[in-house]
């Protein structure tokens, strides 16, 4: 249990902004293996959000409150996945073929399309997550980061990494495989049971449907994925969880 911890709080120390993993080495090796636990901190910030919900719930309006849950989960992941989002949809509408769309997400730059994106992103996010009926919001709040970090595992684990030797990211995805993927999908499917019962199963099977599809077009597109991609499968991933809790609930 006590490598499995450290695991755990190696992959804290990436997702957030916390320094969990003081006193831990990062080689490549525990990087890749920590991936199977990158659910486990999506929840984890999860249920940190129900709390500050229920802490403020009484004290300040249902709007600004929800829009203070968004800017929180993005301050403790220091925009990471935001950044990703931004430079894939610069890629995407800027490059016309695959070097020139790997070409632009590297700029440092963001451009006026990913600009848009960006903020159509953190807006339909709060949005869904306002009209979350207030008996949801909290199986809401604890499955979308698990949902969004769980992306990161299957798409490093089932897709080529094409930026070999790029800061972290490439140890990830090279270490990174089908024992991580199976404990992360466990994870999940274990939590949307809990929290939304037989609802869950199905929200599970939509959710597999849109990572075949992530995996298939970013294979088809770019011929794999790059730490901006896992980043913006996360972002993809909370926004679509949201959209579906709406329309199953």
């Amino acid at each position: 249990m006590r490598k499995e911890w450290e695991d755990f709080r190696v992959a804290g120390a990436f997702l957030t902004i916390f320094p969990v993993a003081r006193g831990l080495t990062m080689e490549p090796e525990r990087l890749g293996r920590s991936m199977a636990f990158f659910p486990a901190v999506g929840i984890t910030l999860g249920l940190g959000l129900v709390v500050m919900n229920w802490l403020l719930s009484a004290l300040i309006p249902r709007a600004v409150l929800d829009c203070l849950l968004v800017l929180t989960m993005i301050a403790v992941t220091g925009g990471l996945h935001l950044d990703g989002i931004a430079d894939l949809i610069d890629g995407l509408v800027g490059g016309k073929d695959r070097e020139g769309v790997l070409r632009i997400m590297k700029e440092s730059r963001v451009g006026a399309m990913g600009v848009v994106g960006l903020v159509m992103v953190v807006l339909l996010k709060y949005l869904c997550l306002y009209h979350v009926p207030l008996e949801m919001k909290s199986a809401a709040l604890i499955f979308m980061p698990g949902a969004g970090r769980w992306i990161q595992v299957v798409l490093a684990s089932y897709c080529r990494y094409i930026r070999s030797g790029s800061r972290s990211g490439s140890a990830f995805a090279e270490y990174a495989g089908e024992r991580e993927a199976l404990i992360a999908t466990a994870t999940l499917i274990v939590t949307a049971f809990v929290l939304f019962k037989m609802t869950g199963i199905f929200l599970i099977f939509l959710l597999g449907l849109a990572a075949m599809s992530l995996i298939r077009y970013f294979q088809a597109r770019l011929g794999g994925v790059t730490g901006d991609v896992l980043g913006a499968g996360t972002e993809v991933i909370e926004v679509l969880t949201l959209l579906l809790v709406l329309a199953l609930y």
